[in-house]
């Protein structure tokens, strides 16, 4: 029988163990020992269809429309939040995800040697990281990282991390960190709606930018939601998507998600006018999950890359 040793250094060692760790920690890597396993809560908007492509746990975040409280893309699809969300025009709101089932999902791994990490949405948008920091402040085997994005842009940082799933959790959350600043997200919400109803516009704004048909075109910086610009009109707005995209480039060892939510009509259009400007690394179409999408509201749309 092989005898599988538990992981004999641990990432806080001191750096005059360094070099034991480096060894210890290889040879236990050889023999069979632990890897590293990624969480991420539905703000991520991947898809329980996606969990082995990605191979990562997905905590859904909750959904409260009318009385009846639901999983984010678990117990309530696309579909049914749409045929819902655009019957009765309410706006739903959503909240944090079950403490618990983080907790069940965790220990599921660490009991068997591995160690975590959990890539949040935005703490500037969800209260969700620093609940998980809470959570798990006393376990040195999770590591919870904000990830000051959302949806397509934490897609991009489970690719990364999944290419270093033998390493330290130290390491991995360097090559997180390094990566977060370089990724651009690129939206236009077709109506300016559902951001005054969810509290990102206030209604003078709204107002003036329907009257003149301004389309704002959304971004994150330093994990907050903003209008980098407006532009007249959805044309106008999508010019400047593909400007930027062409001044900032693209690193073509990432993939580009391109966003959307309820039909991809504009989307399509967006792709269209890219032509050469997005290269052939546009490999995800993705209808955001209902926890993201009803902020932003039907026909939204967006590119999201890893800038050069």
């Amino acid at each position: 029988m092989l005898y599988i040793p538990q992981k004999v250094y641990n990432d806080d060692a001191t750096p005059q163990h360094e070099s034991a760790k480096l060894i210890a920690n290889k040879i236990y890597l050889i023999v069979g020992g632990f890897m590293i396993k990624i969480v991420v809560d539905s703000g991520s908007s991947i898809k329980q269809t996606e969990i082995k492509k990605y191979d990562v746990d997905i905590l859904p975040l909750k959904i409260l429309m009318g009385e009846k409280e639901y999983l984010d893309g678990v117990d309530l699809s696309i579909d049914q939040f749409y045929a819902e969300f655009l019957k009765t025009k309410k706006m739903p709101k959503t909240s944090l995800p079950s403490l618990e089932m983080a907790q069940e999902i965790v220990e599921k791994h660490t009991k068997s040697g591995d160690d975590v990490i959990f890539l949040t949405i935005s703490s500037g948008i969800s209260g969700s990281c620093n609940a998980m920091k809470l959570l798990f402040q006393d376990n040195p085997h999770v590591r919870v990282i904000d990830t000051k994005l959302a949806v397509g842009g934490i897609r991009l940082l489970v690719e990364e991390a999944n290419k270093y799933r033998n390493e330290s959790l130290d390491f991995v959350e360097e090559k997180i960190n390094a990566l977060i600043p370089k990724i651009k997200i690129l939206a236009i919400p077709e109506k300016l709606d559902y951001l005054l109803k969810g509290g990102r516009l206030c209604p003078l704004g709204w107002l003036i930018g329907t009257m003149l048909q301004l389309k704002p075109i959304i971004t994150f910086k330093n994990g907050k939601v903003i209008a980098e610009t407006k532009k007249l009109g959805l044309k106008s707005a999508m010019q400047y998507i593909c400007q930027e995209v062409e001044k900032l480039g693209v690193d073509t060892n990432y993939s580009i998600v391109a966003s959307y939510t309820y039909k991809d009509d504009n989307l399509k259009k967006l792709i269209d006018l890219a032509g050469d400007k997005v290269p052939q690394q546009l490999q995800v179409l993705d209808n955001l999950d209902p926890a993201i999408a009803c902020h932003w509201g039907p026909n939204a749309f967006g590119f999201i890359f890893v800038t050069k």
